[in-house]
């Protein structure tokens, strides 16, 4: 008889602790990943949101030594050219400005990336620029992770 309370003891604790992990979505790898936003040296993502459409909003700083103008914006599952946005006329950003963006993201076969709420978009974000006091154009690239709201 002691030797199946004790055992019961045991096997009520695990269940506990099982109910408890599970409850608070241990099991869920995706749950616990948090937005990120990465770019090169002398751009900083400020925010990041992504609606269900694809619509990525981004609050992109710029502490460049110079002042430069955007000339297009890319958000692509894939670290490719194609699929920018062009803005005309370029959006000029001064040095530690920061200017919001609103552009689509696209999926690995070039269609516009769409995703139910809290899942994740993974890919990358593509900033064209030229720098005014030297007027070569600049490509810089980053990583975004955000989970769509």
């Amino acid at each position: 008889m002691e030797y199946l309370i004790t055992y019961g003891w045991a096997f009520l604790i695990i269940a506990i602790v099982m109910g408890a992990l599970i409850a608070s979505n241990a099991f869920n790898p995706g749950q616990g990943v948090s937005q990120e936003c990465i770019l090169q040296a002398g751009f900083n993502c400020l925010s990041a949101y992504m609606a269900e459409n694809g619509l990525l909003t981004i609050n992109l700083l710029q502490a460049t030594q110079s002042t430069i103008n955007i000339t297009a914006i890319g958000c692509n599952e894939e670290p490719v050219l194609t699929e920018m946005e062009g803005f005309k006329p370029n959006v000029t950003m001064y040095i530690d400005a920061n200017s919001t963006f609103t552009v689509q993201c696209y999926t690995s076969t070039g269609a516009a990336f769409s995703g139910r709420p809290g899942a994740l978009f993974e890919g990358s974000l593509i900033v064209n620029y030229t720098d005014i006091s030297t007027g070569f154009p600049q490509v810089i690239y980053g990583k975004i992770i955000a989970r769509i709201s």
